[in-house]
């Protein structure tokens, strides 16, 4: 660095700007570095959320960090033109002090989105200004304006109270960066420096880094603004000289006035704030007689751990046995937390988890390595014994290690924020909040937004983001290496090409302030002793203005409070159980035993033999962790019969484990003998045949055969896990002569150290894996036990996704439940169990509706009982909640059959029962002459005349308001007539060397790129099952215009095995040859399409023409109708007199594709018994 820089830039805008900046943090300090600037200021705009990250950047690449903030000032006089100041640190006073001026910004005086501070504030009887320098803002500060407006005069008492407000810490700010009349800004604002006394200092307002980000760096600020690029009128508030200057370039700007350019080192000296990080500030428990908390936390765990032994031993002399073991454990948790200094911490943790517990929010056993704590099991933390189960503390909070723990807690996903609400009132509102993130511009997402600020067409613009792959970390940079057409267009296209160049610019760019999913900060003192608050306008979701990663750099201990929607499931469920159980007592059923306490999931038996015989069967729709395809084909293969093999079945599946998996089953199983290196392993992996899957099995095994203590184990694991050469090569010696001194002989020690090594890398967390087969454990029980009651749970808890609906409401079905229908009269919002058998279907699965317009129908119904049809129904709820789209979905699903089954009529009078409605509300407020209501008013309109849905039609309707088909299946209507080509059902599908027809109706088309080109995979489902079919390129597109989801589909198809690992039962691949609609199918097979005439019908034959044309061959040849592959059924005319009978057969033109709308014409003209399709 320069021993005499000449300029230091003082006022500078990040990306966490989010308005106005495109500069990234390391691009701008590596900038810095190049041009020798010994110091640098990161000064957004109206926020610190940069902080930590520049701190951080600068400190590492040897450049001083100046920290302040480009503040708004209120404008007292009109709040739509405040003014801006330039804030720097010169302490840390100045940093608690601009925390705190920003936090009440935020909290007390935003205005249009703008948090502003109040110059009140900043008065000596105030906050005041200690630590603190202020620079004056140039053309957006105060004076500025004052000097553009030509008000002098104004300027000088302005310059006076801002001097007075920062004494001997203010300074008067130039700037020459292009903008209009900045030569007689300069010029008077030297003037008022001069006539006060005052200090001048230059500073170029940084926006982008390099002269040619301009142009997105306006793509930005459009961005934001919401703004079109080449609108001539939105507002040019930047110039193409805003950004980072060198010294050279500022130095050459301001040669006139060499003070302004050494102020900027003046002001650089003067700023020295220094942050410590990474010291961890542990919030304080307020025990509640003054103890210390080391004290409380001692007797706390010893009182929980006689309540727990109590429960997990019942028998007096098995207890005692135990207790020594279990204090043991205790009592070197609790000296090794107190040693850490982590008591309060945990007592914390122990308060919120057992309020929610007293206050019915559910909480989860345990997640990650903190059910290894025996302390936290006893606390109430945890609900899993560590001791039972082999889970190590250490691997939790190692004493060899000293890092902060970390419970990561599961709530119920609906009950969550009364557990956050109850830890602010316990701690005070100014000590918690929660935790910002930062979303950035992602690869499709920046494709719009800059297709948008470009103007150009939205489906232009669409087409060009869906080429983008969807894939987790997509770049636009790997999207053109996958995706060819995108350089193509690029090369073709001069918007596509100007798109992609600014879209690309723009990638990754913060974009908008979040709130973090469940994390949650407790601080020792305010909030603002650590860094400011952010929260919108509204007041709502106060969260810190530092991300995850940077508040626990200053300090702060962030507790993560995660919504779980299993439990809210299991919470629903238990609830069921518990109402049906008081509902039998109260009925005076025998078969219930009144002593028995009420159920309670924490007393389930571990070793049920129904629900892991349900979890052989792969009936795992609804269990945790074990819902998907490949998750069901695991547990039919490895066949768990223990809670052990759960655990491991958790464990197991993920990448790098996975490739464990046959082995795992074949040891199981018997089919491969377990062998062990050494006698002294068994104990270790005997729970999982000898095969190493946990992190603790690896930690186990250097304790007992390499004798390191588990510290020592624990830093082995997290050196097998970063794979450092060095390391591992250290550590190897000492487990090799740590295994021969325990009696093992060097080459079995360095191939048992090879092993480990190879397992550590992918091992998993057991605490994790014990902590979540519980909770699977725990909804497989209760679909073995209680299925109504589970299923209802479960349908309930996802309402809002069709498709997960869907799968429950087959699933429950599969098993024997019957699910109701929808009734106005009798189904509340959510499903709800009838008995054991049996569940009414919830009204808030339909779709249209929503929860306050089902609430406000029940309120009604409860209040003044059942409706007795639409009309009634209409008069009684409030039509502007239960509008027309609620009452038509409610109609459409079949909630009003049970009043009227006709559901075509009653959609038709849904507007004339409305009106009905309000005319009656109308004559009930109103009197005749005579005092009586308009006799009118009680003539009850009918329902309007119309014929009742076929019961294709009625599937139709059912699909549109729930997602789905609920009264039956649509290949049903069609199962008759498909009988006579398809012999074989999708469940009963076997491989053949022969084509076979297969049907179905489309559930879904999917298109996928393979390295043989595009095809296509089409679930096809005819209640029964659902398979895939492949339909490669050239069949789909013959056929792409009317393949769409619910048409009937019929295959003609290729079936085999995918033949992996030659095993018998793998998946069936469906391979399409020809795709058939309904009348191709009806064409390909029909002889003849015989129509018969008589004298009575002999005229209709005059129209035969015009009813044949449209779907005649020669039509096909110009048009290629469905199914074009075929060229269409032979047409007989045959008629009959009383003397004689004839045949006419029609010429090859006039041969006709079997279309439902031919044949419903045709039967219309000549009468149904007069047409006959001959097969």
């Amino acid at each position: 660095m320069p021993i005499h820089p000449a300029f230091i830039h003082l006022r500078l805008h990040s990306e966490y700007s989010i308005l106005d900046s495109t500069i990234r943090i390391d691009e701008v300090v590596s900038k810095a570095v190049a041009d020798q600037m010994p110091a640098l200021a990161l000064t957004d705009l109206s926020n610190l959320f940069g902080l930590v990250k520049f701190y951080q950047s600068t400190y590492r690449n040897g450049i001083k960090p100046i920290l302040g903030c480009d503040v708004w000032i209120t404008n007292e006089s009109d709040r739509n033109k405040p003014v801006r100041l330039l804030l720097l640190c010169q302490s840390h006073a100045g940093y608690l002090l601009l925390s705190r001026l920003l936090s009440r910004a935020y909290r007390e005086n935003q205005y249009h989105g703008r948090a502003e501070i109040k110059e009140a504030w900043l008065h000596a009887n105030a906050s005041g200004t200690e630590g603190l320098i202020a620079l004056s803002g140039a053309r957006y500060g105060e004076i500025g304006l004052a000097i553009s407006q030509n008000n002098l005069q104004h300027a000088e008492t302005l310059t006076q109270k801002w001097a007075d407000l920062f004494p001997d810490r203010f300074y008067i700010e130039l700037q020459r960066d292009g903008h209009a009349n900045e030569a007689m800004l300069v010029h008077q604002s030297l003037v008022l420096a001069k006539k006060f006394n005052l200090p001048a200092v230059a500073t170029q307002s940084v926006q982008f880094l390099n002269a040619g980000d301009y142009r997105a760096h306006e793509a930005r600020a459009c961005i934001a603004e919401g703004y079109v690029l080449d609108d001539k009128r939105r507002p040019r508030n930047f110039t193409e000289q805003q950004y980072f200057k060198t010294q050279a370039e500022i130095t050459q700007l301001f040669a006139d006035i060499p003070s302004a350019l050494a102020n900027t080192i003046e002001i650089a000296k003067r700023c020295n704030l220094v942050l410590e990080l990474g010291v961890n500030r542990l919030p304080l428990f307020p025990t509640p007689n003054h103890e210390s908390l080391e004290q409380y936390l001692r007797d706390q765990a010893s009182a929980g751990l006689e309540i727990r032994l109590l429960k997990l031993f019942p028998d007096e002399a098995t207890r005692i046995s135990k207790i020594p073991q279990y204090q043991a454990r205790l009592e070197f948790e609790v000296n090794t937390i107190i040693q850490m200094g982590f008591s309060g911490y945990f007592l914390i943790v122990a308060d919120f988890i057992n309020w929610a517990k007293q206050n019915n929010v559910p909480v989860g056993p345990g997640r990650g390595s903190g059910a290894g704590s025996l302390v936290a099991y006893s606390l109430g933390i945890t609900d899993l014994d560590p001791l039972r189960y082999d889970l190590l503390f250490e691997r939790f909070l190692n004493p060899e290690r000293v890092s902060m723990p970390d419970f990561d807690i599961d709530f119920c996903q609906d009950r969550r924020e009364l557990v956050i609400e109850y830890v602010k009132q316990r701690y005070g509102m100014e000590k918690v909040s929660q935790i910002a993130t930062f979303g950035t511009m992602a690869a499709k997402a920046v494709i719009r937004d800059i297709g948008r600020v470009l103007d150009l067409p939205y489906n232009f613009v669409d087409q060009l983001a869906k080429l983008v792959p969807f894939e987790i970390g997509m770049t636009l940079k790997k999207a053109r290496q996958l995706e060819p057409q995108l350089n193509q267009r690029a090369e073709e296209e001069e918007d596509v090409r100007n798109l992609l160049e600014l879209a690309e610019s723009l990638e990754g760019i913060t974009r908008n302030i979040g709130m973090h999913a469940g994390g949650v900060l407790i601080a020792s003192s305010e909030i603002t002793d650590f860094c400011p608050i952010y929260c919108t306008e509204s007041g709502d979701s106060v969260v810190s203005q530092l991300d995850k990663d940077d508040v626990e750099k200053v300090g702060l201990v962030k507790f993560d409070f995660l919504g779980l929607r299993t439990l809210t499931t299991l919470d629903r469920a238990v609830g069921y159980i518990r109402a049906s159980q008081k509902n039998s007592l109260s009925s005076g059923n025998n078969d219930i035993d009144s002593t028995q306490p009420l159920f309670s999931l924490e007393t389930l038996p571990l070793d049920d033999e129904s629900t892991y015989a349900l979890m052989r069967k792969g009936n795992a729709v609804g269990i945790f962790q074990f819902e998907s395809r490949g998750m069901i084909d695991l547990l039919q293969k490895a066949k768990p019969d223990c809670f052990e093999d759960i655990i491991a079945l958790v464990a197991l599946y993920r990448p790098g484990p996975m490739d464990l998996i046959p082995e795992f089953i074949d040891r199981k199983h018997g089919k491969k003998t377990i062998e062990y290196l050494d006698p002294r392993l068994e104990p270790i992996l005997g729970p999982t045949y000898g095969i190493m899957i946990y992190q603790e099995q690896v930690m186990q095994i250097a304790q007992v055969i390499g004798g390191y203590s588990l510290g020592s184990a624990d830093l082995l694991r997290r050196a097998m896990g970063k794979k450092k050469v060095e390391e591992m090569a250290q550590q190897r010696d000492i487990f090799v002569n740590g295994a021969i001194n325990n009696h093992l002989s060097k080459d079995k020690a360095t191939e048992l150290f090879g092993l480990m090594e190879k397992f550590a890398g992918y091992g998993f967390n057991k605490s994790h894996a014990a902590a979540y087969a519980l909770i699977a454990f725990q909804t497989a029980y209760l679909k073995a036990h209680y299925p109504s009651e589970f299923m209802a749970a479960c349908l309930s808890a996802d309402m809002d996704d069709t498709d997960k609906v869907h799968i429950f409401v087959e699933d429950s079905l599969a098993n024997g439940l019957t699910i109701l229908s929808p009734d106005i009269n009798l189904s509340d919002y959510r499903f709800v169990p009838v008995d054991q058998k049996t569940i009414r279907f919830g009204l808030g699965a339909v779709k249209g509706t929503g929860e306050s317009a089902i609430s406000s129908i029940i309120a009604v119904r409860e209040q003044t009982g059942l409706f007795s049809d639409l009309f009634d129904f209409c008069n009684r709820v409030d039509r502007r909640i239960a509008n027309r789209r609620v009452m038509e979905s409610l109609i459409r699903v079949g909630a009003f059959d049970a009043i009227n089954p006709n559901r075509a009529s009653l959609l038709a009078s849904v507007g004339l029962a409305i009106e009905s409605a309000e005319q009656m509300s109308r004559a009930a407020s109103q009197t005749n002459l005579f005092n009586e209501i308009d006799g009118h008013a009680h003539m009850k309109p009918q329902l309007v005349d119309v014929n009742a849905w076929s019961d294709r039609d009625k599937l139709h309707h059912e699909k549109i308001s729930l997602g789905y088909y609920f009264s039956g299946h649509p290949f049903d209507t069609y199962a008759l007539e498909l009988k006579r080509f398809i012999r074989t059902r999708l469940d009963r599908l076997n491989p053949s060397r022969e084509p076979q027809l297969l049907a179905g109706i489309i559930h879904s088309i999917r298109i996928q790129m393979t390295r043989r080109g595009r095809m296509c995979i089409i679930n096809l489902d005819d209640g029964k099952a659902r398979v895939e079919a492949v339909v490669f390129s050239e069949l789909f597109d013959a056929n792409r215009a009317w393949l769409k989801e619910d048409q009937l589909l019929v295959i003609e198809a290729k079936i085999g095995n995918r033949g992996y690992n030659n095993e018998e039962d793998d998946e069936l691949r469906i391979t399409a040859e020809q795709l058939y609609d309904l009348a191709g199918i009806r064409s390909r097979f029909a002889k003849q399409l015989k129509i018969r005439c008589d004298q009575t019908t002999l005229p209709n034959t005059d129209k035969l023409k015009a009813l044949l044309l449209p779907f005649s061959y020669q039509a096909q040849k110009s048009n290629s109708f469905s199914n074009s592959n075929q060229t269409g059924c032979l047409v007989t005319l045959t008629y009959q007199n009383a003397m004689a009978s004839g045949d006419l057969e029609l010429g090859t033109d006039w041969r006709v594709n079997l279309h439902d709308d031919l044949l419903q014409s045709l039967t219309a003209h000549f009468g149904i018994e007069n047409i006959e399709i001959v097969f």
